[in-house]
């Protein structure tokens, strides 16, 4: 099994946000081959003001379901059906009945929606700039753990600030994850110091494959205020180390997830059995 994280510089500019995501996987496809491909956080729309990012969200159809979605839905779907891979489809906006919800999206092969995932933990904080993020203004918060099958393999959903929660990942380790989607859009503020630290954290405690594909770069706010993402989207295995990485800049990186490593990681230290709840 093979996966390629898309790393992204996007925008409040949906029309471009999508011809970039195609550009990465359509190279990605072409140069790796890989059986899952995925994208950051938001990758849809990022920035912009209050009534950019309600005219950029979707309201998604029925889970499972033929229906048309919208632009970054159906992108998504027509990925999964044409390239003939699974489509971990990062974290679109999705139009909800009172606030807005950052929802993953993920296709089988055939163009089918297998799961839908929204975003558990809001982004409430001050960062270490003195830069204010209040994610809870626009956003609903999820409350449902998610995992999938991709080719026998169990994955499980979570999405950036999640990361700092590591009872979400306990819970995908019990329901039989065995690689941790964690599709990002991180603070340069904070990912410079916790990003691949909190990754890796995880990746050892739960003996997960860790997959996170981030924006990086530079995008405007609604007034025109500056913000910057740390990029640096990577591939951990299960022992913790990093076995591909994007730094700066656009890209991608693909790696192959390993089961026998997996299944020695776990078989040798199984913390698993051990585990006790205080």
């Amino acid at each position: 099994m093979r996966i390629s994280v898309m790393q992204m510089n996007p925008g409040a500019n949906k029309a471009d946000n999508i011809a970039q995501a195609r550009r990465l996987i359509d190279s990605a496809i072409e140069q790796d081959r890989p059986d899952i491909v995925s994208l950051p956080e938001v990758w849809d729309s990022l920035g912009g003001d209050r009534a950019t990012r309600l005219a950029n969200a979707e309201t998604l159809p029925p889970p499972g379901s033929n229906e048309p979605g919208g632009e970054a839905y159906e992108f998504l779907r027509d990925t999964a059906r044409s390239a003939k891979v699974h489509v971990h489809g990062g974290s679109i906006i999705e139009q909800g009945p009172e606030k807005l919800f950052n929802t993953t999206v993920v296709f089988d092969p055939d163009g089918q929606e297998i799961a839908r995932y929204r975003k558990i933990h809001l982004f409430d904080i001050t960062a270490p700039d003195g830069t204010g993020y209040r994610e809870s203004n626009s956003y609903g918060a999820g409350d449902e753990v998610v995992t999938y099958d991709a080719g026998g393999m169990k994955v499980g959903c979570a999405i950036c600030y999640d990361v700092r929660f590591p009872d979400l990942f306990w819970s995908l380790r019990g329901q039989g994850a065995e690689v941790i989607f964690l599709p990002s859009a991180f603070t340069l503020a904070t990912g410079k110091d916790h990003w691949e630290a909190l990754i890796r954290g995880r990746a050892i405690e739960t003996q997960c494959w860790f997959a996170a594909p981030a924006t990086w770069g530079k995008h405007l706010e609604g007034k025109g205020e500056p913000r910057f993402t740390y990029g640096h989207s990577m591939v951990v295995n299960p022992w913790g180390h990093v076995v591909a990485q994007v730094s700066d800049g656009v890209g991608w990186t693909t790696a192959r997830i390993d089961h026998d490593l997996t299944a020695r990681v776990r078989r040798d230290m199984p913390v698993l059995e051990h585990r006790k709840r205080v």
